[in-house]
């Protein structure tokens, strides 16, 4: 066991490999995390949308939440990375796999946070937005001054949970070829016949990890604070 995967000799040596995979890893988590953001914004907004007209947007958001946060990532993976070379669009590249990867990603994370953004839009208390409708403001006025400020102050600890959910999942994307930490490991263990990288890409998962959880239980230990003070 000691010698297959926690081998010094092999740590050092695959380190740099397995490095520069993690790189193309954290880059996926970047682009990700900020299309989703505003995505789910988005989404959750068209979901609270009120009055009969806006009911198709509103039952599109329903079924885009139910249907991706239904169907497992790995899923979503393969027929996003084998279903859109088939269509040949001429603004993605057929060899654009770290692209497919991403939407992937995107597409799936954005049903989970848009669930966040509604839960942190629906427990502003419904008087703070009569108060506003009833000094003048539009509901997206009152939406954009009013309901998006407190909600999305509410939602950044479990935000931030979702996005180490994410920043795991980003070694999906090897299944499409993408040449991360997860294969620069496969690669090395083929190559030597050892699973030491297997290892160090771990290390690096953790390394990454762990402080963002150490600063999502700060956050919440501020604001379990804040509460308390408010109350007293």
């Amino acid at each position: 066991m000691q010698q297959v995967f926690f081998s010094p000799h092999h740590f050092v040596q695959s380190s740099g490999p397995v490095w520069h995979g993690f790189v193309i890893n954290i880059k996926i988590m970047v682009v990700a995390e900020i299309v989703v953001l505003v995505l789910a914004l988005g989404i959750a907004i068209l979901r609270g949308l009120p009055g009969p007209a806006a009911f198709p947007l509103r039952a599109l958001a329903v079924v885009y939440t139910d249907v991706f946060r239904g169907i497992p990532l790995i899923l979503v993976v393969f027929i996003v990375g084998l279903g859109l070379p088939g269509l040949q669009l001429r603004w993605i590249s057929t060899q654009s796999v770290f692209v497919y990867g991403t939407i992937a990603l995107i597409l799936v994370y954005s049903a989970y946070v848009t669930e966040v953004y509604r839960a942190g839009i629906e427990s502003v208390h419904a008087s703070q937005v009569a108060a506003a409708r009833s000094l003048g403001l539009t509901h997206w006025q009152t939406q954009r001054h009013v309901v998006l400020p407190q909600a999305v102050r509410r939602v950044i600890p479990p935000l931030l949970n979702d996005f180490i959910g994410l920043q795991k999942d980003t070694a999906l994307v090897s299944l499409l070829g993408v040449v991360e930490s997860a294969r620069e490991a496969q690669d090395y263990a083929a190559t030597y016949f050892n699973f030491t990288g297997y290892t160090v890409a771990a290390v690096y998962f953790v390394l990454l990890t762990i402080p963002l959880a150490r600063f999502t239980d700060w956050l919440i230990r501020r604001d379990q604070q804040k509460t308390r003070a408010a109350a007293g």
